[in-house]
C-alpha cells in the first residue's frame, strides 16, 4: 500500500480493501447515478459486479436519502423536523432514531461549541436566505425577534427515551449544516450492506465513500483550484472509508452594502460570517464532517483548530483570504494525511454548493 492509504488507514481507523468482497477484480464495472434530493443533486459512484446490482444499489441508496429528507428537511412543511418543532412545544415528543440521532449530535458540538453551532437558527437562518434574493441585510428588528425564537438551550433531546421537547412557539430547527453529511455516510451504510464495498456518495459539498475502486489508491478528492497562494496543500488526496465536508462562502453569500455575508451564521450576533474562511473536515462519519465545518468556521483559525486537534478521529484545511493574501493552516493529522498526496486528476469535489 502507499503512503496516503496507509495514512489515511491511521487517522480514521478504516480498512483498506480495493475489491468488494466476493467478486473478482476483472468483474467489478464503475457505474453512476445523479438524482435531486434534499435541495440538490446526489451523485453516487459505485464498483458492482453487474448492471442489476448497480442498479439495486442505486434504488436503495437514493431510497434512503428521499427517506432522511422528509425526516430532516426544514423546506417541507410536513417533514418530522418541522412536525415536531411545532408540536414539542413544552411537552417531549416520540421521534425517528434518524432525527433523534441527528439532533442529539447537533446538540452535542453546541454544546463543545459554546453555541456556535447552532441548529435553533433557523428564524434567523430563514431571513438571510430572504436576503440573498434582495441583495439586502435582514433588518435589525426582524433579527432580534428572531433570535428571540433561537437558541440551542431551547432544544432538548433525551437520546435514551427518543424525545425532543422545545421550549417556546415559533421555533424553528435547521439542520442543513450537518443533515447532508448524515445523509451521505448513511446512503453508503446501505450500499455496504447490499454487497457494495467501493463507492462514494456526494451531497453536495458533503462526500462519504469506502473502500478504494479497483486497481487505485483511494478515491480522489478534490480540495481546492490550483491557487498558488496554496502551493504547500497538494490539489487532491486519496482516502478510503471516510467522509469529507466543506463549508465557505464561494458559492454562497449575500454581497450588500460593500461586504460579502456568507450563508453561515454567527449565533452570537444573528449575522453572516464576513471572514472568508474556507473548512475541510475529514472524520470517520459524515454526521462529524459536516457539522464541524460550520462549527469551525463560526470559532475562527485558532478556536477551530483546537477543537479538531481535541478530536483523534478528525482531520482539518482550514483556508482563509485577508487582504489578497492566502494562509492555509492545517490539523497535526491532515498534515499526516498530505504526506503521500497524489497530484492526479481528480475525481470528486469537496467544494460546496446549494444553500
Amino acid at each position: 500500500m502507499t503512503s496516503i492509504v496507509q495514512g489515511a488507514c491511521c487517522l480514521l481507523g478504516g480498512v483498506v480493501v480495493s475489491l468488494a468482497i466476493g467478486a473478482p477484480p476483472h468483474a467489478l464495472q464503475r457505474y453512476e447515478s445523479v438524482g435531486p434530493h434534499m435541495g440538490t443533486l446526489v451523485r453516487i459512484t459505485l464498483y458492482a459486479a453487474s448492471e442489476d446490482a448497480a442498479k439495486q444499489a442505486f434504488r436503495s441508496a437514493f431510497d434512503r436519502i428521499a427517506d432522511l429528507d422528509r425526516i430532516l428537511s426544514d423546506y417541507k412543511p410536513d417533514s418530522e423536523l418541522n412536525t415536531v418543532t411545532r408540536t414539542a412545544v413544552q411537552h417531549p415528543v416520540d421521534v425517528s432514531k434518524d432525527l433523534s440521532v441527528v439532533l442529539a449530535a447537533s446538540q452535542a458540538l453546541a454544546g463543545a461549541t459554546d453555541g456556535a453551532f447552532d441548529v435553533t437558527q433557523g428564524p434567523v437562518i430563514r431571513l438571510w436566505r430572504a436576503a440573498r434574493k434582495t441583495g439586502r441585510i435582514p433588518d435589525p428588528a426582524a433579527l432580534t425577534e428572531a433570535e428571540s425564537r433561537s437558541g440551542f438551550r431551547k432544544l432538548h433531546v433525551d437520546s435514551r427515551q427518543q424525545t425532543v421537547m422545545v421550549d417556546q412557539e415559533g421555533m424553528a430547527l435547521d439542520v442543513g449544516a450537518i443533515g447532508k453529511g448524515y445523509a451521505a455516510s448513511e446512503a453508503l451504510a446501505v450500499l455496504h450492506e447490499a454487497g457494495i464495498r467501493s463507492a462514494l456518495v456526494a451531497v453536495s459539498g458533503d462526500l462519504a465513500f469506502g473502500d478504494a475502486p479497483p486497481g487505485q489508491r483511494g478515491w480522489r478528492i478534490d480540495l481546492h483550484d490550483d491557487d498558488p497562494a496554496l502551493a504547500s496543500v497538494p490539489r487532491v488526496i486519496e482516502l478510503t472509508n471516510a467522509a469529507v465536508s466543506t463549508s465557505g462562502a464561494s458559492e454562497q453569500h449575500v454581497d450588500a452594502g460593500g461586504r460579502r455575508y456568507s450563508h453561515i451564521i454567527d449565533p452570537a450576533s444573528g449575522m453572516g460570517l464576513v471572514n472568508d474562511i474556507a473548512v475541510t473536515v475529514i472524520a470517520p462519519h459524515g454526521l462529524d464532517a459536516d457539522g464541524l465545518d460550520t462549527a469551525v468556521s463560526v470559532l475562527g483559525k485558532d478556536r477551530g483548530l483546537a477543537l479538531i486537534e481535541s478530536r483523534p478521529d478528525v482531520a482539518a484545511l482550514i483556508v482563509q483570504r485577508s487582504n489578497g493574501t492566502t494562509t492555509a493552516t492545517m490539523s497535526s493529522r491532515f498534515s499526516t494525511l498530505i504526506g503521500g498526496a497524489s497530484p492526479a486528476t481528480p475525481r470528486a469535489s469537496s467544494r460546496p454548493g446549494g444553500w
